[in-house]
């Protein structure tokens, strides 16, 4: 999935692009902790659940990074995604979230139904913070 922002990929990779930042722009997480080198991310969700996430690769000058949920309560086994920024123009930005993944408990429509809307709330709150055309 993706959306467009009316910023400059710059300044939304600032905030996205930070491993540990979750909870200052998607409405779903409300707490990240780092483990003690860094790569993995436990997010304290607000259905109350937790969530462990592992960072696969980081790339700061093409802005994206790839990681696999470690465990948690979604019905995903296998999950690897990626977020990235790209420029559209001086002044808007393209992100990006994709993942790949297998059903695990429920069917595949659902399990993608689940993720899709786990990404549109994070990237209808990027618009709402910074804009979208």
């Amino acid at each position: 999935m993706s959306t467009l922002l009316n910023v400059p990929a710059g300044e939304v990779w600032d905030l996205i692009g930070r491993w540990n930042t979750l909870p200052e722009w998607h409405p779903a997480v409300l707490k990240s902790e780092l483990s003690e080198d860094g790569q993995i991310r436990r997010l304290t969700l607000a259905g109350g659940g937790v969530l462990e996430e592992r960072l696969e690769q980081a790339d700061e000058r093409r802005r994206t990074y790839t990681y696999e949920i470690v465990s948690g309560p979604l019905t995903v086994s296998n999950y690897k995604a990626t977020v990235s920024v790209r420029d559209e123009g001086s002044a808007a930005a393209a992100v990006e979230w994709s993942s790949d993944f297998e059903a695990h408990g429920t069917s595949e429509e659902e399990a993608s139904d689940i993720i899709r809307r786990i990404y549109r709330d994070g990237l209808d709150n990027l618009k709402r913070m910074f804009g979208a055309p």
